[in-house]
């Protein structure tokens, strides 16, 4: 009976060595989100500002009366036209990241910011 509960004892400690680090690893796994990004002059209204690392996809939406882009973590979208929409597809790590809209004078207008993500 000792031999019986010593085997079982020993396969538990066994599979936990191999569940456990496989369950820690799946919390820290990178989920993609999507992010809608409203564009207006001169101003970038966010869906969420909540946004973990990993692929992150941002949404583009113009409704303002001129065009408008998002530049990010190297990355720039296309020119998005009044009314249209667009897609930018980015993946962050943990840390911040400045955005701006890089049409001549938008920043400066106040189409800019820093994300953080946490």
């Amino acid at each position: 009976m000792v031999r019986i509960h010593l085997a079982l004892a020993v396969a538990i400690a066994a599979l936990a060595v191999i569940v456990v680090p496989v369950a820690a690893a799946d919390t820290h796994a990178a989920k993609a989100q999507s992010v809608t990004v409203t564009m207006r002059e001169f101003k970038f209204a966010f869906s969420t500002m909540a946004i973990h690392p990993g692929l992150v996809t941002f949404h583009l939406v113009n409704k303002g009366k001129l065009p408008h882009d998002l530049k990010i973590a190297g990355k720039i979208s296309a020119r998005i036209k009044p009314g249209k929409t667009g897609t930018l597809a980015v993946t962050l790590k943990k840390g911040k990241y400045p955005y701006l809209c890089t049409v001549l004078g938008h920043a400066a207008a106040g189409m800019k910011g820093v994300l953080t993500v946490t």
